[in-house]
Order: C-alpha cells, then structure tokens, then sequence
C-alpha cells in the first residue's frame, strides 16, 4: 500500500500535497481551538478563499464544528489528525531520514516530526508532544532528571501527561539562570514536571554571567553544593539548542564577545556551550550548573530542536554522542542530512 502510495506521489504529487495542506489545516485548527478563519489563513500563510473553501470540505466530512467563538476539530477530526500524522511520517520517507541520521550522527535514536518550525508554529507542539511521550518511556523510579529552560523545553513540560506511580523521582534545573521570563526558566520548568510525574525538585537561584570570584563563593554554598551533586547524578537531561548568534543575544553576552565568538566559527549553543560546526567548544558561559565533562557521564540525553535554520546549530551539539537522542522535525533534519553529505565531499 504504501509503495504504491509513493508512485501516486511521484505521478501525482498534487494529490499527496493537498493532503498535507488539509492536515496542516486540521493540525493548526487542533492546537489553536476556537479560531476564526481568517487567523486560520494568517497562520498558515494561506489566502481566505483557500482556507474557506477548505473549511467546508473539512465541515462537510464532520472533521470540525464552526461556532461564534471559531473553529474547533471533532473527536472524529482529532483521531484523524493522529493518524494522518503517522502516515505522513512513513510517506515523506521521514523513517529512514531517522536511520541515516542516526547512524551517520552516531546517535542513539533520532525521532523526526513532519514539518518546519520555521514555517509552521504548530510544529513546535508536535515536537513537545514526541519529547514528552519518549521521556515517559524513559522514566525509573530513583531517577534524577536535569532539564534546562528555554520555549522548546516549555513545550515538552506542558505536553507531558501526569505520571503518578514512580518512587523517588527527583527533577533538578540543570544551570543556575534568573531571567524575565520566569515561566521558561529551569527552576519553573523542573518544579513542573515534578508535580506532573509525582517526583520532588531542587531548585537552583543563581543567575547566569556572574563573575567567576562570585560563581567560586556560591559552589561551596550548602544548598548549591546540594543540587551540583544532584545534577552530576542525574540520570536523564532534557535540552534544548539553539543558534549562537541568537543565544548570544538572548543570554546577555557582550557585544564584543559574542563577535569574536562568531568569527572563531560558534554556530550552535547549548547548556552554556558555544560549539564550532564540528562539535568543539569555544568557550562556556560562567554559570553553576552542569558542566560538559559531568555531561559525558549521563546516560541517557534528550536534544529537542527544530527549524531549517537550526540545522547547523544541532550538527555541531550533536556529533559522536551514543547516549544522545535527537528529536527535531522535518525541515532541520533534511538541511543536517545535506549539511553531511556536504562535509562527505569535503573529506
């Protein structure tokens, strides 16, 4: 069935495109109940005649209910956008991009989501709701967890279903960091996820860019040296990754730093860690917190990014690491598998 839906692709591509468009339709409708129409042709990027012709084949076929608040998908509708999201995975090839990357990365697992975050912000829940479901499966009584902050980590925190059942699960903040937005800072993110899990959390108050004399202080501090420990031990790391440029930015790096950084070829950040195209790292921002050496010894770490753009970013944080599992979306994991074959040639 499946070969032949392929050569349907191939003869027929208009069929398998007006597909995707009707799930992305169905998708966006999911994730933003109640929406009006013509949000829904914003978001999209799609004119209203388009969108409206649409919305009344998807009402035609019980798919979605239209009401004065807005739109909002059937139960019928959102069992229909699961599967569709599973056969969209197996048509687009996306089963054996996980494999190439896999292997090429040596990774542990690779999950790809259909989609880009660069052009679909529903895609950032798909990637949340895969991160969550795996970091269920992964879940042991007497495990620590340490996870970072940031949307994406958000995202995965606000898409894991409660958890009760597991004995002594700990969740720790995995760098110090008090910024503005408290909602998606680590401390926020580790005491959810603990109440959602039925675990304990440590927290950990200490802001990013301190001076070292500062940081050197406040390690031997009781309360921090405690949840070092726990951080150290921990069995599982949930993260996140971004672009050095932006992260640069966005965690108050001077400007003369982050420029240097640039030009001695900083492309992807993490944790703290600035690293060049080819995994190095070039410099670390003072922070307390997980460290890269107290890195290499946990067992199992979950990277959760996505977008075209990010593609260089999650190459550089992501190479040789055996306990690492990828879970990024269409869109990066086509630029990263091109960005391979390109450095193939090089060699």
């Amino acid at each position: 069935m499946m070969e032949i839906l392929k050569l349907q692709q191939k003869i027929v591509p208009e069929m398998v495109e007006l597909l995707e468009k009707r799930y992305k339709i169905l998708r966006t409708i999911y994730y933003h109940q109640p929406i009006g129409r013509r949000v829904l042709a914003n978001t999209l990027n799609l004119g209203e005649r388009i969108v409206r012709t649409e919305i009344c084949f998807l009402k035609e076929q019980n798919l979605i209910d239209i009401s004065a608040p807005g739109m909002c998908i059937t139960e019928e509708g959102e069992e229909l956008v699961d599967k569709l999201k599973d056969f969209l995975h197996e048509l687009k090839g996306l089963s054996e991009l996980e494999v190439n990357l896999r292997k090429a990365l040596h990774l542990r697992d690779v999950i790809v989501v259909p989609g880009d975050l660069d052009w679909d912000s529903t895609i950032m829940s798909e990637l949340g709701r895969a991160a969550a479901a795996y970091l269920k499966s992964l879940i042991k009584d007497n495990y620590i967890i340490a996870l970072t902050g940031g949307s994406t980590i958000k995202e995965v925190i606000d898409n894991t279903q409660n958890l009760p059942g597991h004995k002594n699960v700990l969740v720790v903040p995995a760098r110090g960091g008090m910024g503005k937005n408290v909602e998606l800072q680590a401390n926020t993110l580790a005491a959810r996820l603990a109440s959602k899990i039925g675990g304990s959390y440590k927290l950990l108050h200490v802001p990013d860019n301190l001076s070292l004399e500062a940081l050197s202080t406040m390690r031997h501090e009781d309360e921090i040296s405690d949840v070092i420990e726990s951080i150290n031990n921990a069995d599982i790391l949930l993260y996140g990754i971004g672009r050095a440029d932006e992260m640069g930015k966005r965690r108050g790096l001077n400007e003369a730093l982050l420029k240097d950084l640039l030009e001695k070829g900083a492309v992807g950040e993490a944790f703290g860690h600035y690293f060049d195209s080819i995994g190095n790292i070039i410099y670390s921002s003072p922070t307390i917190g997980i460290k890269n050496e107290d890195i290499k010894r946990i067992h199992t770490k979950i990277a959760v990014a996505g977008g075209s753009s990010k593609a260089e970013a999650i190459l550089s944080t992501s190479l040789d690491n055996n306990n690492n599992i990828l879970i990024t979306d269409e869109g990066a994991a086509k630029k990263i598998n091109a960005l391979l074959s390109d450095m193939k040639k090089l060699d």
